[in-house]
């Protein structure tokens, strides 16, 4: 997909990405590196959960969100990082065999008012299952340039 920089942003905008599915081994793995609780490590353990079965670690999903987004090319030469997120929250367990994609709106675009090159777009992600089920909220704040002179 061709790069969006901040001039090419509007609030309302929407963006939707392809997806991914997560496996029990990917859930496992990632929870024995990052977030190793006994509900995203042990399948005997997480069925006596009160998830009643393996999910992945909020982190996992937070992570995969944002690659989705980042792989489709919109920010590729736009980014120059973020200042931050806002509002994040985990709605819903994400189990072995969902496969997630991520729906983006733009909320709003902020020019810099000392540094003309660049602004602020801050952008809404929801992690939607296969079952239309938003599973992950939160908002990113990036930092992108402005559309270079030709």
């Amino acid at each position: 997909m061709e790069t969006r920089y901040l001039d090419d942003l509007f609030s309302g905008q929407h963006f939707k990405t392809p997806g991914i599915t997560l496996t029990e081994a990917e859930i496992i793995d990632f929870a024995w590196r990052y977030d190793p609780q006994p509900f995203h490590l042990d399948v005997n353990a997480a069925a006596a959960s009160p998830y009643g079965g393996l999910i992945a670690s909020g982190f996992q999903s937070l992570a995969l969100c944002f690659r989705l987004f980042i792989q489709t090319g919109i920010l590729a030469e736009s980014s120059l990082g973020s200042p931050g997120i806002d509002e994040l929250r985990w709605l819903a367990p994400v189990r072995p065999g969902d496969t997630l994609h991520t729906e983006i709106e733009v909320l709003e675009v902020r020019p810099s008012k000392s540094k003309p090159d660049r602004g602020i777009a801050r952008l809404r992600y929801h992690a939607v299952n296969q079952r239309h089920e938003v599973v992950l909220s939160l908002i990113i704040n990036h930092l992108l340039r402005c559309k270079p002179a030709d």
